[in-house]
This record gives structure tokens, C-alpha cells and sequence, in this order.
């Protein structure tokens, strides 16, 4: 089981579902060459995909191209489903700094012949996460600091601001669809700048001072 690491509390809360959202920065999609979609596009990963700072991502043999996801999570500590825009922020228990790491060939390969690419974005060690920021402790998740430095180079940074969607929209959503439970983690979609890792890579996240990530990345056995 694994278990978040909760800022200034000694609670350990058990990783629920892991739902990610593609998409959702209009610039990120410019570069996938991808269209805008009216409501947010759904994904699943499993909890097993997690790490934690100070671990490694490690390249699978089925994959020769791995891309880096920077991306805003958001904790759920209270469950419901069909939740109102006007509750949602209710639901959250905090936010935390993600990387979504994706397969590319092997999602490539899916998308050309209209298969699911949950390969591609389910593998062990493909959500690495920092530790979970309160609710309390962050004015305004909706304009926040996204980044990402790859062995000390930027290669990721936008503002939380970009999203297409409020959180508050994204959670509603989201609810409607699947029930929402404790300990479940919703990752919010990242912005342009996604690139392709490399075996000895340093990546080091940040939201905004609040929460960092580092690990770095090593092949297979």
C-alpha cells in the first residue's frame, strides 16, 4: 500500500485511484498536435505507478521513449459523487506536485491503431509525487507555479492559471462520472514543454516553493 506523506501532520492516508486529465493546457496541446475538447479528457493510472522524492523512475524494456509530465495534484479527503462546482474545493485535502511519465512509442503505437494506451501510462514508478500541501495552506490553487528542471535545465513552467478547466469544474466533473474517495489523486494535466528522459536523468518539480520532487531515472532490469 502505498501512502501519502501529509505536511506538518503525522496522518498517512492510503493512494487511491490516480485519474488524469490530458489536454488541458491549450499550448500542450498545440504541441501534441492535439485538438481542445469541450470537457476534459479522462485517464486512469494505477496506485502502483507511484514514487515518492528521492526515488527512481525506472525505464521499462517494453518502451524506448519515455516524456516527462509536470502536473498539479489534488488530493481528495472527502468522498462524494456528483459533487456541485460550489462544494468541490470542500472535497480536497490538499495539493501536491506530480509527474505523469507516459510511454510515448507505446502510446504512439495505441493511438495510430485506436487501442487503449493505459500501457503507456501504467507502469511502476510512472507517478512520482512529493509530499501532500493542506488545502489551508494554499490561497489560490487555480494560480500557482509549475516546474520542472531536467538535470538542472528548465524544461517545463507555466502558471496553474492556464488550466482550461477550474478545479472546481474538473472535481464536479469527475464525480459524476466515478464516485470520488478519500485518498483518491487527480492530476490536473500538464503544460507544453514535455520532453523525452534519458537513463542518469535528474528531475527536480516544484509547485510554487510549497512542495518538491526529485528522482532520477535508470533502466530496467
Amino acid at each position: 500500500m502505498y501512502s501519502y506523506v501529509i505536511q506538518g501532520s503525522r496522518q498517512r492516508l492510503a493512494v487511491g485511484k490516480i485519474i488524469g486529465l490530458a489536454r488541458t493546457y491549450r499550448a500542450h496541446a498545440e504541441e501534441m498536435h492535439a485538438v481542445v475538447t469541450e470537457e476534459p479528457l479522462l485517464f486512469l493510472k494505477p496506485e502502483s505507478a507511484v514514487i515518492f522524492s528521492g526515488q527512481s523512475i525506472v525505464i521499462p524494456r517494453f518502451s524506448q521513449c519515455l516524456h516527462h509530465e509536470v502536473e498539479l495534484g489534488v488530493v481528495i479527503g472527502k468522498g462524494g459523487s456528483a459533487i456541485p462546482e460550489p462544494e468541490a474545493r470542500a472535497h480536497v485535502l490538499g495539493y501536491l506536485v506530480a509527474l505523469d511519465i507516459t510511454a510515448r512509442d507505446i502510446q504512439a503505437e495505441a493511438k495510430k491503431k485506436g487501442w487503449p494506451w493505459a500501457i503507456a501510462k501504467g507502469f511502476d514508478t510512472f507517478a512520482p509525487i512529493s509530499d501532500v500541501v493542506p488545502a489551508a495552506r494554499i490561497h489560490d490553487p487555480m494560480n500557482l507555479e509549475l516546474s520542472l528542471l531536467v538535470n538542472g535545465q528548465r524544461r517545463q513552467h507555466a502558471n496553474t492559471s492556464l488550466l482550461l478547466y477550474s478545479l472546481d469544474h474538473i472535481i464536479a466533473f469527475i464525480s459524476e462520472i466515478m464516485t470520488l474517495r478519500e485518498g483518491d489523486l487527480i492530476m490536473t494535466g500538464t503544460p507544453e514543454g514535455v520532453g523525452e528522459l534519458r537513463e542518469g536523468d535528474v528531475l527536480d518539480a516544484s509547485l510554487e516553493g510549497h512542495c518538491t520532487l526529485h528522482v532520477d531515472v535508470r533502466k530496467g532490469p
